[in-house]
């Protein structure tokens, strides 16, 4: 049984439509648990009446077609007033209850179980048997799993539709606007952003559902060790869980790079021969462009230096990008002796004591007013398509900031633009 589970966990992840969905549930998953009959109930539109969807066994006698599909209102038949009050059911005695409607064959117990999404029920799953009293606190156990798993991947879908809906509508819209200029811009600002949201949708949609699945997996074997330590499927299950564990962590590692939010690690730095390092790292056109101004005794900070060379690297392209008819980029250090009213006074996030600055100035175009707090947004970026990915400024922001530093930005269009970043520095 708990195979069966684990099966499905990962079959989920393929499993595209609410159709498809519900007869894989009835033929390969509760078909598999030792249930002699299934069947599958769908709310209809109008949210007052179940319809039969899926089937296996003798309502299923072959393929997906269902023998007499029948439409049950709810608080009418067992499976109705599950409907009705979301709550699972076990009939022992169907000869004993008043509200049983027999279908193609008749049944002596019933056990029904809701499908519920975002608090209100979407479904039921419904499953007889000809002899009394066949149902217990087991079976309910497994029905009530498969049915919280069938429920969390009706709400992925469920989203997902919704998700391909809005944009198909914004679509429509930007087909409507295009003539009008000033309409056409906030469309395309919508449009973008609806594809943004979609993108992190299914991102963390994908996410909590793989590692919803990988813990599925884990806990299933460890649950099926627990009661056979030493069978000949032991070793198995170790390794199914070990294998698990193992892909769950590089997801979260994946993950963490994705986000520019990797494992650094800080080590004593001299931030003055990290920058001087970097300009005598970069060819000839560009460390003619950078004007260091490196103050003496420098104190020293914890840092990882990729993530220094990182920074550099953005901060330097963005500027030179921001200065085409050419000019120089301006890199200045200092110690800073930081206290509260220094903080009180600037509004500067940044704790009391000894600091160093880095400071990277240009005589570009600058920023316009309205969109300095975007700058650090992910897949924010004012270039042409194709010339950036939107997420140079957010590895900066995200880098400073797990090395336990501060960025600052001013800026005037058509005077150029300066990026201050503060890290703390260490005795």
């Amino acid at each position: 049984m708990l195979r069966t589970l684990n099966s499905f966990a990962v079959d989920l992840i393929q499993i595209r439509s609410e159709d498809d969905l519900f007869w894989h549930v009835a033929q390969n998953v509760v078909g598999r648990l030792n249930f002699v009959d299934c069947v599958i109930y769908q709310v209809d539109q109008t949210q007052t009446c179940l319809r039969q969807v899926a089937a296996w066994g003798d309502k299923n006698p072959f393929g997906r077609s269902i023998i007499n599909p029948l439409i049950i209102p709810f608080g009418k038949g067992i499976t109705g007033r599950v409907a009705q009050s979301g709550k699972p059911v076990i009939v022992d005695d169907l000869l004993r209850s008043q509200n049983y409607i027999p279908d193609t064959q008749p049944a002596r117990s019933e056990i029904c179980v809701p499908l519920l999404s975002r608090g209100r029920v979407v479904g039921v799953i419904d499953s007889e048997h000809p002899d009394p009293g066949a149902f217990g606190e087991a079976e309910l156990g497994l029905l009530t799993t498969v049915a919280a798993m069938t429920s969390a991947k009706l709400d992925l879908l469920g989203e997902a539709r919704r998700s391909a809906e809005r944009y198909r509508d914004l679509v429509a819209s930007h087909a409507q606007l295009t003539e009008e200029i000033a309409m056409r811009k906030a469309l395309e600002a919508r449009l973008f952003e609806a594809r943004r949201m979609e993108s992190i949708g299914k991102l963390t949609g994908r996410l909590a559902h793989e590692f919803n699945n990988l813990l599925t997996v884990i806990l299933g074997n460890l649950d099926f060790l627990e009661f056979d330590r030493t069978g000949p499927n032991a070793d198995r299950s170790l390794y199914d869980a070990r294998t698990a564990a193992e892909r769950g962590a590089r997801l979260m590692r994946d993950m963490l790079a994705f986000a520019q939010k990797s494992r650094l690690n800080p080590i004593r730095l001299d931030l003055n021969a990290e920058v001087a390092a970097f300009q005598a790292g970069q060819p000839h056109s560009v460390a003619q462009r950078l004007d260091l101004s490196l103050a003496q005794g420098l104190w020293p900070i914890a840092a990882d230096a990729a993530a220094i060379e990182s920074v550099l690297l953005n901060l330097v392209e963005n500027a030179l990008d921001a200065m085409p008819e050419g000019g120089q980029v301006r890199i200045t250090t200092e110690n800073l002796l930081h206290n509260m009213a220094d903080s009180m006074g600037q509004g500067m996030d940044i704790l009391p004591g000894r600091h160093v600055r880095l400071t990277l100035s240009d005589s570009g175009v600058g920023i316009p007013a309205d969109r300095l707090g975007q700058i650090f947004d992910p897949f924010f970026t004012s270039k042409p398509v194709g010339a950036g990915t939107g997420l140079g400024l957010s590895i900066v922001r995200g880098f400073t900031q797990q090395l336990g530093g501060t960025v600052t930005v001013m800026s005037e269009p058509g005077k150029g633009t300066s990026f201050q970043l503060t890290f703390p520095a260490i005795s």
